[in-house]
């Protein structure tokens, strides 16, 4: 005789972070990196322009895969990145939603921009990657997704 087990998954939410709280998260990441930037360029000339693509890179995948999806800002802002169905980054989605940042402002910035009106505040790197930027607590309301 065989028998049928009924599975049942927990359901986590997660409250949407406002697009105000990514972008001061957004600055004093950029301040950071720019500290860096300036002190690889000024010592490296040219070749530090390359150096800061990857160290911003290795940057944004470390705290995005390594460290629950929080760089420092969003750690001060109380924020962090998760894919939209609610698992960790991959590696090659912090490739993708970091390469998504330049894309968004080679394009006059409409992909920074695309966050104030879209209804899960996604910009478009977050869309490339398939993330959504939420407040590190749990939550359950109106605003919640996944």
């Amino acid at each position: 005789m065989t028998t049928m087990y009924d599975k049942t998954y927990d359901t986590v939410t997660y409250e949407l972070a406002d697009v105000g709280t990514r972008f001061i998260a957004l600055v004093i990441d950029g301040i950071i990196l720019a500290i860096i930037g300036g002190v690889l360029v000024g010592a490296r000339g040219s070749l530090g322009g390359a150096l800061t693509f990857i160290v911003g890179l290795a940057y944004n995948w470390y705290f995005w895969t390594r460290s629950g999806g929080q760089t420092p800002g969003k750690m001060l802002m109380n924020i962090r990145v998760v894919k939209t169905d609610g698992s960790p980054m991959t590696d090659g989605d912090a490739v993708i939603r970091h390469i998504g940042y330049y894309i968004n402002s080679f394009v006059f910035g409409l992909g920074w921009l695309w966050g104030l009106i879209d209804s899960n505040h996604q910009g478009w790197h977050d869309m490339l990657s398939n993330t959504y930027v939420v407040k590190a607590e749990k939550a359950k309301n109106k605003n919640s997704v996944i």
